[in-house]
């Protein structure tokens, strides 16, 4: 397994659930973290804990400029980035008419087009240092849709899509594209647009520590080879 110390990530939706988490384990594993989020406090309270291997960074990933003050904030801060894991997404539950224009929009705009910009400031870097790691964090609705998730699971397959394609056009420069393809993972994702702290089955559903495990493992991986999709449940969710 390779040794990640003194490699530098940036990642996405970092202000609660898998992309802190995400966050805390690569510096747990030596790495320097560069992260994106919305929520200024989030971000503060992250640079407090983390102390100097973190840098927070407020950015909208919606637009194409958040892409580019990410990866420019990694420059700035590390001289170099290595990996980056676009992770940030929203969902809305309920049927594709049961869901208003703008929930729609911000489905789109955040899981297909806030996975896109990131990845796009920061390949031309990553092919000019001979390689590095781009891990999106998508989801099982993106391997196979489910009823009252339709346009969320349509976001997700867009990253599954793009993902395979950037594959084929990056892995001989270097780069490894991998998916994370969770199932249902216990955290502030929808709270409110479809999910409530006590909705049954919630406490058997994986933890965002699980999600950044495998992130760690992917990037471990010896640079012979590569895994192009990672799908994984909690052994006590039902399908």
């Amino acid at each position: 397994m390779r040794d990640l110390k003194g490699r530098v990530a940036a990642i996405t939706g970092v202000s609660a659930g898998i992309g802190r988490a995400c966050t805390r384990a690569l510096i747990a594993e030596g790495m320097k973290v560069v992260g994106g989020a919305r929520r200024a406090d989030r971000l503060a309270e992250l640079s407090d804990e983390l102390g100097d291997a973190f840098v927070g960074v407020e950015i909208d990933v919606r637009r194409p400029e958040g892409g580019t003050q990410l990866v420019q904030a990694a420059i700035d801060g590390f001289g170099r980035l290595d990996v980056l894991v676009p992770n940030a997404g929203i969902g809305v539950y309920g049927g594709i008419m049961d869901q208003s224009d703008d929930q729609i929009q911000a489905m789109l705009d955040t899981n297909v087009a806030g996975t896109i910009w990131p990845i796009r400031a920061a390949v031309p870097g990553l092919i000019e240092a001979g390689g590095g790691d781009v891990v999106i964090i998508a989801s099982v609705a993106g391997i196979r849709g489910a009823a009252d998730e339709a346009v969320y699971a349509a976001t997700k397959f867009a990253q599954v899509g793009l993902a395979g394609g950037l594959d084929r056009e990056l892995r001989e420069q270097g780069i490894r594209v991998t998916v994370i393809a969770p199932g249902g993972v216990a955290t502030e994702f929808a709270m409110g647009t479809g999910r409530t702290p006590e909705m049954p089955g919630l406490d058997d559903m994986l933890r965002a520590e699980d999600v950044a495990s495998a992130v760690v493992s992917v990037l471990k991986q010896p640079r012979s080879m590569r895994t192009l999709v990672w799908s994984m449940r909690s052994i006590h969710e039902a399908d």
